[in-house]
């Protein structure tokens, strides 16, 4: 029995040793996200498309010698404060080599003076707010950002709803929202618009009657409503406005891209536009792919969150690559290298301010779908 144990023994200790060895080279990736609370469909989504790039590298034989990835997930409930204690959490307990996050520009401002401090690249697959990227240079984007959405917005009011005279309501609360506001009117008011009136609120769940500052803006009289606001309040918005006898379309950005904007305003947002990231309808075999890969495995159609996920993973699985490393700051060094990267939003290109380049798409709802109207070059 002796001799037997001094034969196996070493063997099972090498086997365990082994085991430990090839849990320790996973390479964790940390992402903070909204779960849950008044934008979750943001981070769920763009979380599914955070998982389906990380299993489609890992099955393409991993990074650094066929490590695998693993995806450390904090919910920050859609809440103030709960992002700055996810990302310490992530980067103090889980060792996090890169931190991707969040969607929701306030959320993701909240979060990267953390990530900063500590030198871990954070990535934001969907936080449009120009503030985000100035924190430091650690901190990047894989979508466009509101000074283009803002522009681009107001091209399409210009160029193809043919409107010179708009109204605005925008969330007092919301960076995005105060941001992409900013922009529009820049652009708008200085290529011959006019802004007739200016109302706000105050989202997140605190307001749900919108009559007062909706029939303000109908005594303007405007040909449209810029609503740069989320979803949540939007459908409620679009509601209230047809039910006031408000008939001219209403457009946003792309915080009205999620499934539950058809379900909460219904037929009242027919006729009504916002920006996004991409279209399902997009033909590109890497859009259909993508499609078709996320109705496999999730059983519904993706909203726009969910390809920047996906982006935001797949263009930190390249940088590890390109720096040969996990270490934090030659992982930043690539992804500032990062040049015509063919994502499923378009070909992503990372500038000196840590910023994406890319294209805005329009995407018009009709009955519950979102049709592709047209792309927007910068």
């Amino acid at each position: 029995m002796k001799t037997f144990l001094r034969a196996v023994l070493p063997i099972a200790l090498c086997t365990f040793a082994l085991s430990l060895t090839s849990r320790a080279q996973d390479i964790v990736v940390g992402e903070f996200a909204s779960l849950t609370g008044s934008e979750a469909t943001f981070g769920v989504n763009s979380s599914n498309g955070v998982e389906l790039a990380r299993e489609q590298i890992d099955s393409a034989g991993g990074l650094l010698n066929g490590r695998k990835i693993k995806i450390v997930l904090e919910d920050d409930q859609s809440k103030p404060g709960q992002p700055s204690a996810a990302v310490k959490k992530l980067i103090a307990s889980d060792k996090s080599i890169a931190i991707l996050g969040e969607i929701a520009s306030s959320r993701s401002l909240e979060a990267a003076p953390i990530c900063q401090a500590a030198k871990i690249p954070m990535i934001t697959p969907g936080s449009t707010n120009p503030k985000v990227t100035t924190i430091g240079d650690y901190i990047f984007r894989v979508c466009f950002n509101d000074k283009f959405q803002g522009q681009a917005d107001a091209r399409f009011a210009l160029e193809n709803l043919k409107v010179k005279k708009v109204a605005i309501l925008a969330d007092v609360k919301s960076d995005y929202s105060q941001g992409l506001q900013r922009y529009f009117k820049e652009y708008f008011t200085s290529h011959g618009g006019v802004v007739a009136e200016e109302r706000s609120y105050s989202g997140g769940g605190t307001d749900r009657d919108f009559r007062a500052q909706l029939t303000s803006l109908k005594s303007a009289q405007p040909d449209a409503i810029f609503i740069p606001g989320y979803y949540t309040e939007v459908g409620l918005i679009a509601k209230q406005a047809r039910s006031l006898g408000i008939k001219v379309p209403l457009f946003g950005g792309d915080g009205w891209d999620s499934p539950k904007l058809a379900a909460i305003g219904g037929s009242a947002l027919n006729g009504c536009y916002f920006t996004t990231h991409f279209s399902t309808q997009d033909p590109n075999p890497k859009v259909q792919d993508f499609v078709k890969n996320y109705q496999a495995k999730y059983k519904v159609m993706p909203d726009g969150m969910a390809p920047l996920g996906y982006d935001a993973m797949m263009i930190l699985g390249d940088a590890i690559k390109t720096a040969g490393s996990t270490d934090a700051d030659k992982i930043r060094d690539a992804l500032t290298k990062v040049k015509n990267f063919e994502g499923v939003t378009g070909s992503i290109t990372i500038d000196a301010d840590r910023n994406a380049s890319k294209s805005a798409v329009v995407l018009e709802v009709q009955n519950g779908a979102y049709k592709f109207a047209t792309r927007i070059a910068p």
